[in-house]
């Protein structure tokens, strides 16, 4: 991001946590925190599914820094919420085919195929 801004590393540095008061790593934990909130609350997928779609590659990490910034393990969160009753969580298997890569549309795999010889 520093490099698109035309900033050195340490001076966008500097400058997010002036304009943000935090700086680009705590922000994006913080997000993503926010992000497994949501998912715990509303989705039926365990804490590690959860852990690898907000971006935590490692388990320990993320549930030591969900449970300074919530006050709660993401399990006990994940618990709390579910014990409060609400719509059904969605099934993960709607998420994790939701946030799978797609290719992009090309056309028709039809249109690249060349005319067979001596048809119109």
């Amino acid at each position: 991001m520093a490099a698109e801004a035309g900033y050195s590393k340490f001076h966008f540095a500097r400058a997010f946590k002036d304009a943000y008061g935090e700086s680009p790593g705590a922000y994006l934990t913080r997000r993503r925190v926010e992000r497994a909130q949501d998912l715990l609350r509303s989705a039926n997928l365990t804490v590690t599914e959860i852990r690898l779609l907000v971006g935590f590659s490692s388990l320990g990490s993320f549930s030591s820094r969900f449970t300074d910034l919530v006050g709660l393990s993401p399990s006990a969160y994940q618990r709390h919420h579910g014990s409060l009753g609400g719509p059904p969580p969605i099934p993960g298997c709607f998420l994790m085919d939701w946030n799978r890569p797609r290719p992009e549309a090309t056309g028709s795999a039809i249109s690249e195929k060349p005319d067979a010889p001596g048809l119109p």
